[in-house]
């Protein structure tokens, strides 16, 4: 039993070796396991070149200023190209003159066919002409079947060509339009509310990146602790062992040496899988490959030293650089210059237009011998809105209703950034204070672990009152690690709700100046 457990000792001892070199980057034996070394602007520089929701963000800058450009589009002539082609199934037919059995000039609509033709002799006289220069222009229309009493009067003269081609070109440019005008300001803002998003997935990244970066120090923390406890378990076995073979140990205490060596093991384990655990979400949130092999630079004790923070310093919170807020009052604009474009609704609007095209009527397919006539036009058009059903009156009502309603979200998301604030500068007073606290505690938990392992050795102390001292030594250097650890994520979830904006020129983060 006993040489089965010294060689489990044994192999755990060499675990642990390697777990060292884990944490500390060394290289094992004719193996490369060198890791790259980050810090947290590192991890902060990379993350915001690499992640995903940022890359996202960015996009939408870009597809925001492309929608822009679009909107200027509005301003320049509208200009297309047209062409057609028509065939004639049945021509019309034009009917002159009066009809059978009214001489007298007013039966039948024989009055009224006596004035047109007095009124139109001259367009007669032309189409007369145009009939004797082309005989297929305007053929006469002969009826299927005819009455004896039907004059020639009555019969009438089919128009036009059986093939009809048009094209043709023409543009419409707004003059004054004060709603284009207002819809691309509109625009412009649209642009700005991108950016301004993409500046809060910006300090969502940093935060993220931040508090994963402190978990990996956090389990760091943890591994070295329960090494520590395990190391000291391995040592305290072996003099037990010792002394029991020496016959200066009981059986108890040698059996519970072994469990306390037994008991260590798992924690070992679990804070290893602990760091794997928090490199992989460090590595997702900076958006690089997880089999990356990191590693990240310092301890929670660096940061220890800079636990001093005044929390009176905002007892008045400025938000000028909170997001949140930032977008409401974008949108807050927005609704406003969307009613005064609603209402713009109700006056004219001036456009120019133009317009040139070719046409030519045959009734065959030679097109070598068409005759191509233009026709072109210029012209100004002036739209004035009279009545719309109250479609627009309504439409800036319920604009104005949307306006009041983000007045209301915007008075809430203040209220819940206070609360956040308090809840923020609350958790780092007491980090603070359990930081001081455990300090004293764990300085009092060395001396006095020192002192039981001396008497111990000595024989003068049993083994329980060893693993009680180490104990309370264990939870006084869980307890500061874990006050660090609060004190920085709070600070950190302050300088989010605050807008702090983290620059890659000075590599520090720095409250966001409006």
């Amino acid at each position: 039993m006993r040489k089965y457990l010294a060689f489990v000792i044994a192999a755990l001892l060499s675990g642990v070796a390697a777990m060292a070199q884990y944490i500390d980057g060394a290289p094992e034996s004719g193996v490369d396991t060198a890791k790259v070394v980050i810090s947290l602007d590192d991890a902060l520089r990379i993350a915001l070149s690499e992640n995903v929701s940022v890359k996202v963000a960015d996009l939408e800058v870009t597809r925001s200023e492309y929608a822009k450009r679009g909107t200027y589009a509005a301003l320049f002539p509208q200009i297309n190209a047209s062409g057609s082609y028509q065939r004639t199934i049945k021509k019309q037919v034009m009917y002159m003159g009066g009809s059978s059995g009214d001489d007298d000039g007013e039966g039948g609509g024989g009055g009224m066919a006596s004035m047109f033709t007095s009124a139109f002799e001259p367009i007669m006289y032309y189409i007369q002409e145009l009939m004797k220069q082309h005989p297929g222009a305007i053929a006469p229309y002969v009826p299927a079947e005819t009455t004896e009493t039907s004059t020639s009067s009555d019969n009438g003269f089919e128009v036009g060509r059986l093939n009809t081609y048009s094209a043709g070109i023409n543009a419409v440019m707004p003059l004054v339009n004060l709603q284009l005008w207002e819809s691309m300001s509109l625009s412009a803002d649209q642009v700005e509310m991108a950016v301004e998003k993409a500046r809060e997935s910006r300090l969502g990244t940093v935060s993220s990146v931040k508090q994963a970066y402190y978990a990996v120090l956090l389990a760091k923390e943890a591994f070295e602790v329960y090494r520590s406890v395990y190391e000291n378990a391995i040592e305290n076995y072996r003099q037990t062992e010792m002394r029991y073979n020496a016959q200066k140990a009981s059986e108890l205490d040698f059996t519970r040496a072994k469990s306390n060596v037994a008991a260590a093991i798992p924690n070992v384990y679990n804070a290893e899988s602990g760091i794997a655990l928090a490199l992989w979400q460090l590595k997702a949130v900076m958006g690089i490959d997880l089999d990356t092999d990191i590693d990240t630079e310092g301890s929670l004790q660096d940061y220890g030293e800079h636990m001093f923070y005044d929390i009176h310093e905002h007892d008045d919170p400025d938000f000028r650089g909170n997001s949140s807020l930032r977008q409401l009052a974008m949108q807050a604009e927005q609704l406003a210059k969307t009613i005064r474009m609603q209402q713009y609704a109700y006056l004219p609007s001036l456009n120019l237009s133009f317009a040139y095209s070719f046409n030519a009527m045959t009734d065959d397919f030679e097109f070598s011998n068409y005759r191509w006539t233009p026709y072109s036009y210029v012209g100004i058009s002036l739209s004035i809105p009279i009545f719309s059903g109250g479609q627009r009156y309504y439409n800036v009502k319920q604009t104005r209703v949307q306006a009041a309603e983000l007045e209301y979200q915007r008075v809430n998301a203040e209220r819940q950034l206070q609360i956040a604030v308090r809840q923020s500068l609350q958790t780092m007073e007491t980090a603070m204070k359990t930081y001081d606290a455990a300090k004293d505690a764990l300085q009092s938990a060395e001396k006095a672990y020192d002192i039981a392992r001396k008497s111990y050795l000595v024989g003068r102390s049993t083994l329980t009152d060893l693993s009680n001292t180490e104990l309370v030594l264990t939870q006084s250097r869980l307890s500061v690690s874990q006050a660090i650890y609060s004190f920085v994520v709070a600070k950190t979830a302050l300088e989010q709700t605050l807008g702090y904006d983290f620059t890659e020129e000075n590599e520090t983060p720095q409250i966001y100046e409006q």
